[in-house]
C-alpha cells in the first residue's frame, strides 16, 4: 500500500536564499510525523508548499502513490490536507461558526445552514474533546481556544492529513495534554498528522517518526524510542545545547516595581486582576506562573499603561504611575516583550531594520547632526542581528516574512538593548526553537545580573522554575502563593494553579 504522503526532492529558494534543499519525506497512513528544526530551518516553507501556499522550484508531491500538483489551499483540501498555522487565520469580529462558513467554498456557503454547521462543530468538539462554542466571538476567546477553532475548521472538511504548525506554542500544560489526546484519537481513525514543533518532550511523546531539518536540509530521521532530547537538540542546532540555565547569586537591590492592591477589569466587566500586590527588586527575576487567562495579560497591560486600572497603585522606580501614558512608562526605563508579538511587538509590514530602531531613532550616535545616518543605522542593526542570531536574508525584508521565532528574537533584541531598569517579559520564548530559547534565557539572566528587575510571565513551568528568583502563582487575578525558587515545590505550585490555597 502506497504511503499517504511522499515529498520527493523538494527545493525552494527565495532571492538566492535556500529555504528547502532536496527534501524527501514520507508519512504513512495513521502515522504522526514529528518535524523538528530551528526557526528558519525550512519547516514552515515545506508545509506551505504541501498546502499550496507556495510552489516548489524542484521536486514532486505524491498522495497515495499519485503525483499531484497543489497550487492552492483549496486543492490541498480537496486532497484531504488540512493545516493549522502558527499564526491563526481567523477574523476576530466574527463568531466561530461564521469563521468556519467563511472558510468553505463559495458554492457550499450559499447552501449552508448556520445551525447545521454549528451542530457539526459541536459534534466534532465532543468527538475530539476540543470544547468549542460555535456562537462565541473569536475576539473574546483565549489563544488556546482560538487554536481549537482552527483545528475544528481543518477537520470539518474531513481531512486525512492534518498539519499542525507549532501547535503547542500558545497552550497551557493542560491544553497541551488535551491536544495530544486529540492527536491520538485522530491517529486511531487511520488519519495522519505532521506535528511541527520546537518542544522535544511533546514531539517524542506523540510522534511515530521524527524528521529533523537544519538550514533547509533534512539532516536526520529517527524513531522516538531510539533517541534522546539531547540528541535531537544537537541535531537541530548542530551542537550540544545546555538545558539548565546558569545563574550566579545576586543580592537584590531596591524595589523597582511595586504593585499594591491592584484591580483591573476585563473587557467583559469582571475583575481580571483582583486586589493583587507584588514587588520586583533590582537584580531579581519574579516569575508569575498560572493557567493562561487568570489575569496575567491584564496585570502586565496595567503596568505598561495599556489598560486603565480600576483601583490600586503601581509605582516604577519610586514614581506613582497613576494616569501615566505608555510613553511615560517607557521613559521610566521599562522594556516590554509582549505576549502577542504580531499584534503588539512588531510593525509587521515594516522592515526588520525599522523594527529594530523603534526606540533608537533618537540616539545621537546614529545621526549626522539632526538626521539619521543610514550607514550608522545599518551598522547598528547588523550588530543586533549578529548578536541575537536573527536569521534573515537582509535588513530591508518586511519582518512579517521572517519565521515567528526570528520575529521574537528581534523583539527581544530591541527591548534588551535599551538596558532597561524593568523588563516585562511575557512568554518570552513562545514559538522559539530550543537553541534560541537557550540564548533568550541567557540574555534575560544577563539583564538581571546587570541589575534589571524582571517580571516574567509564562505558562511554561520549566521556564519559570529555571529562570526565577521568586515565584508567584496567579489564580483568578490573585497571587495565591509566593515562594523563593529554591523552596519551589511543583506539587504545591500545581495545586495553587488550580485554585487550592494549600497543597494536600
Amino acid at each position: 500500500m502506497a504511503p499517504l504522503l511522499e515529498l520527493r526532492n523538494i527545493s525552494k529558494y527565495f532571492s538566492g536564499f535556500c529555504a528547502n534543499h532536496e527534501i524527501n519525506l514520507t508519512v504513512e497512513t495513521g502515522q504522526v510525523y514529528g518535524l523538528l528544526g530551528e526557526n528558519g530551518a525550512g519547516k514552515s516553507t515545506l508545509m506551505n508548499i504541501l498546502y499550496g501556499l507556495s510552489q516548489p522550484d524542484t521536486g514532486s508531491i505524491y498522495i497515495q502513490g499519485q503525483k499531484v500538483k497543489i497550487t492552492s489551499p483549496k486543492k490541498a483540501i480537496r486532497h484531504g490536507i488540512g493545516m493549522v498555522h502558527q499564526h491563526f487565520m481567523l477574523i476576530p469580529a466574527l463568531t466561530v461558526v461564521e469563521n468556519i462558513i467563511l472558510a468553505m467554498d463559495e458554492g457550499s456557503r450559499i447552501l449552508m445552514n448556520k445551525k447545521a454547521v454549528a451542530d457539526r462543530i459541536l459534534a466534532l468538539s465532543d468527538k475530539y474533546k476540543l470544547k468549542v462554542d460555535p456562537y462565541a466571538k473569536v475576539s473574546e476567546l483565549t489563544v488556546g481556544q482560538q487554536q481549537r477553532v482552527e483545528i475544528v475548521k481543518a477537520i470539518y472538511k474531513d481531512c486525512r492529513l492534518l498539519i499542525l504548525d507549532e501547535p503547542t506554542a500558545v497552550l497551557t500544560p493542560q491544553e497541551i495534554e488535551e491536544l495530544c489526546q486529540m492527536i491520538r484519537q485522530f491517529k486511531a481513525e487511520e488519519k495522519s498528522v505532521i506535528f511541527i514543533t520546537h518542544k522535544l518532550r511533546e514531539v517524542m511523546e506523540v510522534s511515530d517518526r521524527i524528521g529533523v531539518l537544519r538550514s533547509g536540509e533534512k539532516v536526520a530521521e529517527v524513531l522516538p524510542g531510539e533517541t534522546t532530547k539531547e540528541e535531537l537538540a544537537a541535531l537541530m542546532v548542530g551542537k550540544s545545547v545546555q538545558f539548565a540555565v546558569e545563574k550566579k547569586a545576586v543580592i537584590p537591590g531596591k524595589r523597582v516595581l511595586e504593585v499594591s492592591d491592584l484591580s483591573v477589569a476585563h473587557k467583559d466587566g469582571h475583575m481580571a486582576v483582583d486586589h493583587l500586590s507584588l514587588s520586583v527588586r533590582e537584580g531579581e527575576i519574579y516569575g508569575i506562573i498560572g493557567v493562561d487567562g487568570n489575569g496575567q495579560s491584564e496585570l502586565v497591560s496595567a503596568i505598561a499603561a495599556l489598560t486603565k486600572r480600576h483601583s490600586g497603585s503601581i509605582r516604577i522606580n519610586g514614581r506613582e504611575m497613576s494616569g501615566a501614558s505608555p510613553k511615560d512608562v517607557l521613559d521610566c526605563g521599562v522594556s516590554h516583550i509582549p505576549e502577542d508579538r504580531q499584534h503588539m511587538g512588531i510593525a509587521i509590514r515594516r522592515s526588520l531594520m525599522d523594527n529594530l530602531i523603534l526606540y533608537s531613532y533618537k540616539n545621537a550616535d546614529l545621526k549626522n547632526r539632526k538626521l539619521l545616518s543610514w550607514p550608522k543605522v545599518k551598522g547598528f542593526t547588523n550588530q543586533l542581528v549578529e548578536k541575537y542570531n536573527i536569521k534573515t536574508p537582509d535588513l530591508e525584508i518586511a519582518i512579517g516574512y521572517l519565521s515567528g521565532g526570528n520575529q521574537q528574537k528581534a523583539v527581544v533584541a530591541r527591548e534588551l538593548e535599551k538596558n532597561p531598569s524593568l523588563l516585562l517579559a511575557v512568554h518570552p520564548t513562545r514559538g522559539v526553537d530550543i537553541g534560541a530559547v537557550e540564548f533568550i534565557h541567557k540574555q534575560i539572566v544577563a539583564a538581571r545580573n546587570r541589575g534589571c528587575a524582571v517580571l516574567l510571565v509564562s505558562t511554561e513551568m520549566d521556564e519559570v522554575l529555571s529562570l526565577s528568583d521568586r515565584i508567584g502563582v496567579i489564580y483568578e487575578g490573585q497571587i495565591l502563593g509566593e515562594m523563593d525558587q529554591r523552596d519551589a515545590d511543583i506539587q504545591e505550585i500545581g495545586m495553587l494553579m488550580a485554585g487550592s490555597k494549600k497543597a494536600g
